[in-house]
């Protein structure tokens, strides 16, 4: 199985670059390319929400195994009251906001998972490794 593992400061959106590019090596391996490209989107978007809504940073973890990516990013701040829910955005051209609806839309599960401090949205994409 391989995999990678980076925590990230409250705020700091120059991680986001930082991770995107050691998810894009620990899938470079991958034969469907357009899968990798979509994996990296997904995962900057997920990476971007936890360091922009929380203030205790992010850890990001993504595995293959059996030709299956899984990306998980936990934030350490307090749940919020009752489940955690994915928003859902009405129609219109703006740009923020738009994360979790592109997770729902091209990965091939995701789900949230609230935890005794914070939470992780994750999600999985199916690839053929090389």
């Amino acid at each position: 199985m391989a995999g990678l593992r980076r925590r990230m400061g409250g705020a700091d959106l120059a991680a986001v670059p930082e991770v995107r590019h050691a998810l894009r090596e620990l899938l470079r391996h991958w034969q469907e390319r357009d899968c990798a490209e979509v994996a990296e989107l997904l995962m900057s978007e997920l990476v971007t929400n936890a360091l922009v809504h929380t203030e205790r940073g992010a850890v990001v973890t993504a595995t293959i195994a059996d030709s299956r990516l899984r990306v998980e990013v936990r934030d350490f701040d307090a749940p919020p009251a009752g489940p955690p829910v994915a928003p859902v955005r009405a129609a219109d051209d703006a740009t923020h906001g738009r994360g979790l609806a592109l997770v729902r839309s091209l990965a091939d599960d995701w789900g949230i998972r609230a935890r005794p401090l914070g939470k992780v949205v994750w999600f999985e994409m199916n690839g053929e490794a090389a």
